[in-house]
């Protein structure tokens, strides 16, 4: 049972659903942003990191990565650097902000007394906050499952 109210003779009907075709475009515009400028967030510099079971840092809008390879060259985010020239790269990658914390990461092969000494550089150049990196979740010693990323 059903009933038709008529409420006159309007020339323009009036549509009460909501287009959600305009919605659709912007989440796919937005999605494929994302998806461009995700990988651009990360640094590729392939570095084996020891493991740690401290409780992760919140990470900073954008950091400042010192990396040490396993040949004992240096990496600030993608470009190499000379150990000549760590104190001038720093502080074009910091805008001469000496109170900016520095992220060093070093591959597990790096014997620490290199590692120490990349250290008092960064000390003599001026830069007190430096922050270790490592891997995180994983106990000391063990090896991540096959097919896992580091």
């Amino acid at each position: 049972m059903s009933v038709k109210l008529d409420h006159g003779s309007d020339d323009l009907a009036e549509n009460h659903e909501i287009n959600v075709t305009p919605f659709i475009d912007v989440m796919l515009v937005l999605l494929i942003i994302f998806m461009v400028a995700a990988p651009l967030a990360t640094v590729d510099v392939p570095v084996d990191l020891p493991s740690s079971t401290a409780t992760p840092q919140p990470r900073p809008d954008k950091p400042v990565y010192l990396s040490v390879k396993a040949d004992l060259s240096l990496v600030i985010g993608d470009d190499a650097v000379e150990r000549a020239r760590l104190g001038s790269a720093l502080d074009a990658a910091t805008g001469n902000d000496k109170d900016k914390r520095i992220f060093l990461r070093a591959d597990r092969s790096v014997d620490y007394g290199e590692l120490m000494e990349v250290m008092n550089v960064l000390r003599a150049s001026g830069y007190l906050k430096v922050a270790l990196v490592g891997l995180e979740g994983m106990p000391t010693g063990a090896t991540p499952a096959a097919g896992s990323a580091p």
